[in-house]
């Protein structure tokens, strides 16, 4: 890779990001599943980011709250 006259050497580790919404009952099950299935041991496993979603409203029939994610 070259970056303003200069070349180096560019060994990133390929991401992917996954945006999962659960109700809170489901947070630490969800927490359990990715770390069992994504967990190597080697660089780039990954992270996990538990964030507090305010609303969530399906569009088709207009349930809100956790009818709309369930």
């Amino acid at each position: 890779e070259t970056f303003r006259g200069s070349t180096y050497a560019m060994n990133l580790v390929p991401k992917t990001r996954l945006e999962i919404v659960v109700p809170d009952d489901l947070v630490e099950d969800a927490i359990e599943a990715i770390t069992s299935a994504a967990h190597t041991g080697e660089l780039g496993d990954g992270k996990i980011f538990v964030s507090e979603v305010l609303e969530a409203v399906r569009i088709r029939t207009g349930e809100r709250g956790d009818d709309a994610v369930r």
